[in-house]
């Protein structure tokens, strides 16, 4: 281009094309970038319809392989169906063949019936006769069964009571058995789950026959006991008592009664003459307790009879000893050291007079003492038993009574009565011994004796594991009732000299078992095998007990008490009421 020109309008123009052309681009970004937003947010809108589809779809298979699925199964059940229709179609088929047959079919059992009725009836029609005969005499074989079984009791209580009579003129000594129920402690050291099964030391080997026998199983043959009554398992302390209730009358007719349990330890001596130890106070109260024992029960008894006599004409007193090493201890005394010696009294009879005798008036007076003697007893725990009795118990209630009017007598007269007793006659003076002297005033009592026995257990060492202490005391107890055993034989074998003073026990119950008394021995015993040996011994202890003929016990007969007055009458008897 030329110098010289001024080219400024061309540069503004150009300026100015370039701002319009700058102005139209951006109008065209905006533009575009407006459709963009529309692109994107139409963009979004597609993928969100198409996640949609894809549900849609997903979901659409789901049904799909369900409806297939279901379609699937509906088939396999249908041709299921099939088949079970066709195995029907056949099983109908073949119902419908037999069931055209059962016309016929019937009609033929029918004709075998109706000639077996009939051939029933003819043979029905001909024993009908014999039918009535036999119901007639099965009808006279009840009766007569029923009146055979009515005199069968009644003889059966004839014979016990001739039986008893029998025992009362021989004197002979009274034995009732009683056997205990399977306990835990029975297994020993093999396991509980092993309790009375056959093999184990267990197992029981001593059932009861009847109410009479005792039978037990040994190794070589089966061994049968006879006693008077002897008691199952089953039969609790009410039974057992029942069977000595009678001798307690006896008790106050004058009679002196001696009641003693015996058997090895852990057999329930304790437990049939006191209670349940789980009844740790032996139920000293006025109640009656189920478990409760001979000796408690005795003495309810015995207040029961006091009660129908005369107001003041019975008082008791009780005491309470134990023979401990051979050695007689006083349960109610206070002093543990005091040696107490047995001594001959006037009317020939054994007595300590040193023991502690406590006035009663009720069962709970008794029972307390009782009670307070046994917290000091001697017991222990053993492998056999955990309370086994280490001494022989010995509780005796005393009954005074004031003699009846006949009975009265003069002091003068008791010398005549004393030399009636031993020579058996009438007395040299005095024709009329009973006619009474007034010059003396004494009232004639009769004191009876009731002594109740809990026995210690005879073990075998070697079973109760004892040792030390305990191992004497179990010498000192087998030893007294080795000396009880030899004493029993002596009586029965009729020998000049009579054992007693070999142990302090067959001596404290010299008077009892020699003749003075009634005596009743309950042999307790336990089932199990491992005491098989310990039974045999306690049965056969009982044997030779039965074997003893000591001759009526002998009634006591009244003294005077020279603190009592005497009553203003007396009526006479004569001597041959004596």
């Amino acid at each position: 281009m030329p110098l010289g020109i001024d080219r400024s309008h061309f540069l503004s123009d150009k300026v100015r094309e370039c701002e319009r052309q700058l102005r139209n681009k951006d109008e065209r970004i905006a533009g575009l970038e407006t459709e963009n937003g529309m692109l994107y947010l139409k963009l979004a809108q597609l993928r969100s319809e198409l996640q949609s589809s894809r549900e849609e779809l997903s979901t659409v298979k789901h049904k799909y392989s369900e409806e297939k699925m279901f379609r699937s199964q509906v088939s396999s059940k249908a041709q299921k169906f099939k088949h079970e229709i066709d195995h029907l179609r056949k099983d109908l088929s073949t119902v419908q063949s037999v069931a055209a047959e059962l016309p016929q079919q019937f009609e033929h059992h029918l004709l075998q019936a109706s000639s077996l009725v009939q051939h029933h009836k003819t043979l029905h029609q001909s024993q009908s006769s014999s039918l009535t005969v036999l119901q007639n005499e099965m009808s006279q074989l009840q009766t007569a069964l029923k009146d055979i079984t009515d005199r069968h009791n009644k003889e059966k209580k004839r014979r016990q009571g001739l039986h008893n009579l029998l025992m009362e003129l021989r004197g002979n000594i009274r034995v009732h058995c009683r056997l205990r129920p399977l306990m835990e402690f029975d297994c020993g050291t093999e396991d509980l789950a092993t309790l009375g099964k056959p093999g184990s030391k267990s197992e029981v080997v001593a059932h009861c026959y009847d109410d009479e026998n005792i039978c037990v199983k040994t190794s070589k043959h089966n061994k049968v006991f006879e006693y008077e009554r002897v008691f199952n398992p089953t039969e609790d302390q009410p039974v057992v008592f029942d069977e000595v209730q009678p001798m307690l009358t006896s008790l106050l007719d004058g009679y002196n009664v001696c009641i003693m349990a015996y058997g090895q330890t852990g057999s329930g001596k304790t437990h049939t003459m006191l209670g349940s130890h789980n009844n740790d106070d032996y139920n000293p109260c006025e109640t009656m307790h189920p478990d409760e024992g001979v000796i408690p029960r005795a003495t309810r008894e015995l207040f029961r009879l006091i009660e129908e006599k005369p107001v003041g004409s019975h008082t008791i007193e009780v005491s309470v000893v134990e023979i401990y090493n051979n050695d007689i201890k006083d349960l109610l005394s206070k002093s543990s050291t005091t040696k107490h010696e047995l001594v001959t009294g006037s009317d020939g009879l054994l007595n300590l007079p040193t023991i502690t005798s406590k006035p009663v008036s009720t069962v709970y007076d008794v029972m307390s003492l009782v009670q307070r003697g046994l917290r000091t007893r001697s017991e222990s725990a053993t492998l056999v038993h955990d309370h086994s009795s280490r001494s022989h118990l010995i509780v005796t209630l005393t009954v005074t009574s004031v003699a009846p009017s006949f009975f009265t007598v003069s002091k003068t007269d008791n010398d005549n009565l004393q030399s009636v007793k031993k020579t058996g006659g009438r007395p040299q003076s005095q024709p009329n011994l009973w006619s009474g002297d007034q010059s003396t005033n004494q009232t004639a009592v009769i004191k009876t004796k009731l002594q109740l026995v809990d026995l210690a257990g005879s073990e075998c060492v070697g079973m109760s594991g004892v040792k030390g202490a305990a191992l004497r005391e179990a010498s000192h107890i087998n030893k007294s009732l080795s000396a009880l055993a030899d004493v029993l034989g002596a009586l029965a074998e009729h020998r000049t000299h009579i054992p007693y003073r070999n142990s302090r026990l067959t001596h404290f119950l010299q008077d009892s078992i020699g003749g003075d008394s009634k005596l009743l021995v309950l042999l307790c015993v336990s089932p199990a095998a491992r005491y098989t040996s310990e039974s045999l011994q306690c049965l056969g202890f009982g044997q030779r007990a039965r074997q003893v003929q000591r001759g009526p016990a002998k009634r006591r007969l009244p003294t005077y008490d020279q603190n009592s007055p005497r009553p203003k009458s007396a009526t006479a008897i004569s001597s041959s009421k004596i």
